[in-house]
């Protein structure tokens, strides 16, 4: 047997059906952005390593990213993430827009790491974001961006969750059980694993931080108070701003969420299911103040989120959320071409029938109409139109309809109003 070259690890082929449901995932998050008039945009695939390295983390940078040398001898990078593209952008043209920026996106990225369940090398991903104001209230938006998304997809607030933290109250508690500022950074790594580690390997890492049996001890205590977002205004404000939009059911506080970027300055969120075997996190995002400021901008706040199409597509697929029909041939009216004499003819009929702004298929061959008419099952036509010798000597088509299993000699210039009929009666 022939060997089929294989596609790049890590990477996906997306055939009709996957990209049926890639495209109503991206129509979806378009409605939905829209809906709260945030503008779609879009960076370039490829930036400088620089970009990343002024704030992305080390771990992105070094291990994650796809990075060469271009011809110039510079370090070029397929964008891991968008949030850095997003700050370069606004900062170009910061004086020229009017603020607050509300922006959305959805395209590929790419991360060298290791493919599993949930996650790919190569992904396509929703970015959202809202700057130039700094209030809890904005937070809260692009919170229920994310609810709204999950209602229209089917995701009721029992199969997903949105759990909500804040940087700075993190920062006040990690204060007052004596952690110092230089380790900060380190805790709030060690927090984002709290779920990903087994307790007793997490309590290790602790340790080996630095920190004491009492501030491990202190920090316990802290992750596991799920009242604390009370102490803080924000989260207050956050809280009742959610629930003036109806999405209380969708949000909890959590403490442990705390997000691995380094940008992050304030609210932080991540959506889970607790339903079936998918463990990531479907999206996650939140405040980022300095962003600007690290690529050459004037200081702006921002806030969004990110979500990849893997997960939540897995989840969506678990959950038979998926609509059905996506990905089928779109042209649900088949022409058929009597014989080679006739041909002209039948290109003529789909011409006619697509400036009356219905899709059409012409069968590409003269052959055999019983073979035409298989093809018209197998994409599941639902109109099938023969134009013969008998029927262009009198200007008149003959229209099946297979869904109701009948057929009608029509006047080929009436044919479209009366297939629209056929359609919208349907």
């Amino acid at each position: 047997m022939r060997k089929v070259i294989q596609p790049v690890k890590g990477t996906r082929d997306f055939y009709p059906e996957e990209m049926g449901i890639r495209t109503w995932i991206y129509q979806t998050i378009r409605n939905v952005s829209e809906s709260f008039g945030y503008q779609e945009w879009e960076a370039p695939l490829l930036e400088t390593l620089d970009l990343y390295a002024a704030k992305s983390g080390e771990e992105l940078v070094q291990e994650q990213s796809f990075v060469f040398l271009d011809r110039g001898g510079d370090k070029i990078a397929l964008r891991p993430e968008l949030t850095p593209s997003l700050a370069r952008l606004v900062a170009q043209r910061q004086a020229q827009l009017s603020v607050p920026v509300r922006w959305w996106s959805f395209g590929p990225f790419w991360r060298y790491e290791r493919p599993q369940k949930g996650r790919t090398r190569e992904f396509f991903q929703w970015n959202i974001d809202m700057l130039g104001v700094n209030t809890p209230e904005a937070d809260a938006e692009l919170i229920a961006v994310a609810a709204t998304f999950f209602q229209k997809v089917g995701l009721t607030p029992d199969k997903v969750t949105i759990l909500i933290n804040d940087r700075r109250l993190m920062d006040s508690e990690l204060s007052a059980i004596g952690i110092l500022a230089e380790k900060k950074n380190d805790v709030f790594n060690l927090i984002d694993r709290r779920n990903k580690l087994q307790y007793a390997e997490w309590q290790t890492y602790a340790l080996s931080l630095g920190l004491s049996e009492t501030q491990v001890s202190g920090l316990n205590e802290i992750l596991d108070n799920s009242e604390l977002w009370r102490k803080s205004t924000e989260l207050s404000r956050v809280f009742n701003a959610l629930s003036a939009m109806g999405l209380s059911d969708y949000v909890q506080y959590d403490a442990k969420i705390i997000r691995g970027l380094l940008y992050y300055t304030g609210t932080v969120f991540e959506a889970f299911s607790p339903t079936g075997d998918i463990r990531r996190a479907i999206c996650g995002g939140g405040r980022y103040d300095n962003l600007l400021a690290d690529v050459g901008g004037d200081p702006m706040p921002g806030v969004g989120f990110a979500m990849g199409d893997v997960v939540i597509t897995l989840l969506l697929q678990s959950l038979d959320l998926i609509p059905t029909g996506l990905g089928k041939v779109p042209a649900k009216i088949l022409v058929t071409v009597f014989d080679q004499e006739s041909f002209p003819a039948s290109l003529e009929i789909a011409k006619e029938l697509r400036q009356n702004g219905l899709d059409v298929i012409c069968y590409p061959e003269a052959t055999k109409l019983g073979k035409q008419f298989k093809f018209g099952d197998r994409i599941s036509a639902r109109i099938v139109i023969v134009s013969g010798p008998d029927e262009m000597k009198i200007g008149s088509v003959t229209i099946k309809d297979l869904e109701a299993g009948t057929q009608q000699v029509i006047l080929r210039s009436e044919a479209a109003k009366y297939i629209k009929d056929l359609l919208i009666g349907s």
